[in-house]
């Protein structure tokens, strides 16, 4: 199953839950449908169409984390699932100054990698190498931190015009 975008009473996008969860939340009422997709889900006695957006009834408070953190899927997905280093389809990640000489885990050392590029680098320095980034890494420019960027969809873009590249796992 796809997910659904879940949006606070202030219509700002929180996060993508399963649509058995979205309507979950619609039967207690506690969301509301803003746009509904294209299935119905069936159960004995009742018949409900699959949500594609909702929002919540109430306001909910969000604590804000400064930053976002720094995960395998979150950085695949700032650098749009492309090898820093060759630019073909990556599937891990890499320490541009690897931590076996003391590189840190911030966003600014870590990038996207096929595992071939990955495992010709090693623990080398891009300078022995004579590699070169096809890009400087940086923090991604967020506004939410939430899950399912992977998941966005065309029917979204209403609710997440304005909002960066929104939802980030």
């Amino acid at each position: 199953m796809s997910g659904t975008l879940v949006l606070n009473a202030s219509y700002e996008p929180l996060c993508v839950v399963p649509v058995r969860r979205a309507v979950v939340l619609l039967l207690l009422d506690k969301a509301v449908v803003e746009s509904a997709g294209d299935r119905v889900l069936h159960s004995e006695h009742l018949a409900v169409v699959a949500p594609s957006v909702v929002r919540l009834q109430r306001y909910v408070r969000v604590p804000r984390r400064s930053h976002a953190p720094i995960t395998r899927r979150a950085v695949l997905a700032r650098d749009h699932e492309r090898c820093a280093y060759c630019s073909g389809r990556a599937d891990t990640i890499d320490h541009v100054i690897p931590r076996s000489r003391s590189g840190r885990n911030v966003w600014e050392n870590v990038v996207a990698a096929c595992a071939r590029c990955n495992h010709r680098k090693a623990d080398r320095l891009l300078s022995e190498i004579g590699w070169e980034l096809r890009f400087t890494p940086r923090p991604p420019h967020t506004a939410i931190i939430g899950h399912g960027v992977h998941l966005r969809r065309p029917d979204w873009e209403p609710y997440l015009h304005g909002w960066s590249d929104a939802v980030v796992a």
